[in-house]
């Protein structure tokens, strides 16, 4: 239930309302969920990955939903179980917790591939595109990840190249190797995921 999002929000509107901003520190920096209302429900727009200082949008987000005046208990507990996931504890979330209604077709169909990889586990970008039907797609399918716009939720981190290389991400490398760490997936002395890991 949301508290205070006042008529507008509640009147059904199918237009998106800013409501706030929800905020997790972690070891690894401070994560952030941005959220808005639409047709009364609360709706994730973005999560973004941790970092050490917080950017303008999570200020802009704090300020909005300064004293809890939007505060949104469905929201709160994803954000928790978002720094739980990134306290090391095995999290998994529902295929709800995140709308993709606002991605492209195909990235929907990446997302969800994603989705569906095991934790301890990776595929390739190339297994991805497979999955959704485009056998010569990985540039593609890595392009679609390197826009999603709930990491961590959809665990694209566990998305590396064929040969085991860790390839991209938005956190940057080093993150990529800690949440892969955590998850129990091993790298190799050059630094790449046994191939034998791959699903």
């Amino acid at each position: 239930m949301i508290h205070d999002i006042g008529a507008r929000a509640r009147s059904g509107s199918s237009r998106a309302i800013p409501a706030g901003c929800c905020l997790r520190r972690t070891r690894l920096g401070h994560v952030a969920v941005l959220w808005s209302v639409r047709e009364g429900r609360p709706q994730i727009d973005r999560i973004l990955l941790p970092t050490p200082q917080l950017p303008d949008e999570v200020r802009a987000g704090m300020a909005r939903s300064r004293g809890g005046r939007f505060a949104c208990p469905e929201i709160d507990l994803i954000a928790d179980r978002i720094a739980a996931l990134l306290a090391g504890e095995d999290v998994r979330f529902l295929a709800d917790d995140v709308p993709l209604a606002a991605c492209s077709p195909f990235q929907r169909k990446v997302l969800r591939a994603c989705r569906r990889i095991p934790r301890g586990r990776v595929s390739s970008y190339r297994g991805i595109a497979e999955r959704c039907g485009l056998p010569n797609g990985a540039r593609a399918a890595g392009t679609a990840l390197a826009r999603n716009p709930f990491p961590l939720v959809i665990p694209c981190h566990r998305v590396v190249r064929s040969d085991g290389s860790l390839g991209g991400f938005g956190g940057g490398l080093p993150m990529k190797r800690t949440l892969l760490a955590l998850e129990g997936v091993p790298l190799d002395a050059r630094g790449r995921v046994p191939l034998e890991m791959l699903f």
